[in-house]
């Protein structure tokens, strides 16, 4: 599943297409993905400009001119895509209509979005702009973690008497908005913590040090396009490319590259995900 940093390449591919453009007609050809689509959504969102287009933890909210905002979750498998607008040099052509091509947004500026779904895990709502973050799906989440409310005192007094392994704490959407599974394994090799410790054990001082360490994970995986080891693609159909700089995760067996370690990388499952790690390096 794309998680923040393949959302927020999304998102800033899909912006210059679509923020202060009028939606000129959208084309919605399935009933559901995930769940049902909002009652007339391809009318709804027909005719409307979309003033902003932000990103909260997986999620990306385009703010509407009516008032409501549409939520897209790329679920799975999900891929927006441009065409026919200029991305930097180039122009990309509308491709012919593909099986999974759920929802089409024709914006006035001749770009096409296009919404592609093999698995159907994706998800699309329309709720007001105003309360938009009292939605079900966003009133849980804890602080972005590039934000300025996620900080070294908000990590050590979320990990406080927590008996969870630090792994499923940093998952916890309610701590920290946006980790998955690839991106902590990265962080917890980089802070040297062992994904089998249990949060409240650890130190605060160390705690404190996972806080810089996750920023710069996802900044550099977003200056790299994001990871693409199955369906990601970025919004003009280009590969990820941070995959290639993982030190942990997917390396099971291989060495470890700590300088003077060569300790093979070891994977474990936790909570049905499978953790990587340096057992020697990691502590």
């Amino acid at each position: 599943m794309p998680e923040l940093p393949e959302v927020e390449t999304v998102r800033r591919g899909l912006s210059p297409a679509m923020e202060g453009v009028v939606i000129e007609r959208a084309d919605v050809n399935r009933p559901d993905l995930r769940w049902p689509f909002p009652d007339r959504m391809a009318e709804r969102l027909t005719g409307q400009r979309v003033d902003r287009l932000r990103r909260r933890s997986k999620y990306i909210l385009a703010d509407l001119s009516s008032g409501e905002t549409l939520l897209i979750h790329l679920g799975m498998s999900g891929r927006m895509t441009v065409s026919g607008d200029p991305l930097g040099q180039f122009v990309q052509d509308h491709p012919a209509k593909q099986k999974h091509d759920h929802v089409i947004f024709h914006m006035a500026n001749g770009a096409r979005i296009t919404f592609n779904d093999p698995r159907r895990f994706g998800a699309m709502d329309l709720l007001s702009t105003a309360t938009a973050e009292d939605h079900k799906l966003l009133a849980v989440l804890g602080p972005e973690p590039l934000g300025n409310d996620f900080h070294e005192q908000h990590l050590i007094d979320a990990f406080k008497g927590k008996n969870t392994p630090v792994k499923s704490a940093l998952l916890d959407q309610g701590i920290v908005a946006g980790l998955g599974n690839i991106y902590v394994c990265e962080a917890l090799y980089r802070g040297k913590v062992s994904p089998r410790r249990k949060a409240g054990k650890i130190s605060a001082p160390r705690v404190a040090a996972l806080v810089p360490i996750i920023r710069q994970v996802l900044q550099e995986a977003i200056e790299a396009g994001g990871s693409s080891l199955r369906d990601f693609r970025q919004a003009d159909g280009e590969l990820g490319y941070f995959q290639h700089r993982f030190d942990v995760y997917g390396r099971e067996g291989d060495p470890c590259r700590t300088d003077g370690c060569g300790a093979a990388i070891k994977r474990i499952t936790q909570s049905g995900r499978s953790s990587f790690y340096c057992a020697q390096c990691q502590r």
